[in-house]
């Protein structure tokens, strides 16, 4: 049988075609699987992929398997058992241990709420080839955070990591928006409590330090950090001189704001969002195997956050990216991955 010559680069058009969007298999989900149930992103993110309400990036992704795992992490211990059975409520399996988890699925969710634990969890699903979203924070390190996506270059397997409030439309609208020109600094803000055993912007500084990488991008030099009682500030001096600083709060209800200072224009964030806007990121990545977000990024954001540790024991001293990096780095290389 002859190809005529559109035949012939429809053909071509689906070989090329990214993995989950060939002919038919938009009909057929992704089958995911859920590591660490011991965080409320877990129920929540399963509502959005498996409900009826489902549409579009969301209706490709369907969560058939959790592992529950769980440490002695305050916010693990006293939440795995509510989550877990959440989720067996929802119709997803239940297994005792990650390599079952592997042989049920096609991607993963890495949700443990203890960022100490991500890179034992990450290794065995990036051994087997698997897709990887890693929930907030990356790991407990910024060494652990390294050793992840290098040991995911080694192994050419897409992972990536973000919090939520990257996505969501409030901040994407202030990124994009044409008022400003160029964005020339930011400051964002939310909530800043902390978990021992990670740096301190780890747990839940993270989100507005995601924030403001959103509208910054790479390239800071040096930090700075006061703490208070009730706050933390810390400020990043990017190439050019640009600068950017996030605000911890601890005082009464704490929400997540934003305030670009463009070239033409100073712009505050008027929205948020909750977690389809980075639910739908997760699926394009699963189905594409690109990631939304850098590694070079994350990398950056988690080596901003351990400086600004570092400028803490310093009594506010700025501190190097490169000095915390290069130091990271020589740590990576020193784990093992066995």
């Amino acid at each position: 049988m002859k190809l005529t010559v559109s035949a012939l680069a429809t053909l071509l058009g689906l070989l090329t075609m990214p993995f989950g969007y060939a002919a038919g298999q938009s009909e057929t989900p992704l089958r995911a699987g859920m590591i660490g149930l011991d965080t409320s992103h877990v129920p929540a993110f399963a509502k959005l992929f498996n409900g009826p309400k489902a549409t579009g990036e969301l209706a490709g992704i369907k969560i058939v398997a959790g592992y529950p795992g769980g440490t002695d992490f305050g916010p693990s211990k006293t939440r795995v058992a509510k989550f877990t059975e959440d989720l067996r409520g929802m119709g997803v399996e239940i297994v005792d241990s990650i390599p079952k988890l592997l042989e049920k699925v096609d991607v993963v969710f890495l949700e443990s709420v203890d960022g100490r634990i991500h890179l034992q969890e990450a290794i065995p699903v990036i051994k087997a080839g698997k897709p990887l979203f890693i929930d907030k924070p990356a790991a407990g390190s910024l060494a652990d955070t390294i050793a992840i996506f290098e040991l995911a270059r080694q192994h050419k397997v897409p992972v990536f990591s973000s919090s939520a409030v990257r996505f969501g439309a409030g901040l994407q609208e202030l990124r994009k928006n044409p008022a400003l020109g160029e964005i020339a600094g930011a400051d964002t803000w939310g909530p800043c409590s902390y978990q021992e055993g990670t740096p301190d912007l780890f747990f839940y500084g993270i989100h507005g330090v995601e924030a403001l990488y959103t509208l910054m991008g790479t390239g800071c030099e040096t930090v700075s950090r006061t703490q208070a009682t009730d706050a933390d500030v810390v400020t990043g001096v990017w190439k050019n001189g640009r600068v950017g600083t996030y605000r911890g709060l601890r005082r009464n209800k704490a929400d997540f704001g934003a305030v670009a200072f463009g070239t033409k224009a100073i712009v505050p964030m008027v929205k948020g969002d909750g977690y389809e806007p980075m639910c739908r990121e997760i699926a394009k990545f699963f189905k594409t195997r690109i990631a939304p977000v850098p590694p070079e990024e994350t990398i950056e954001l988690f080596a901003f956050m351990e400086a600004a540790d570092e400028s803490k024991r310093q009594g506010g001293k700025a501190v190097s990216l490169q000095e915390v990096m290069t130091k990271a780095k020589t740590l990576a290389a020193s784990k093992k991955m066995d």
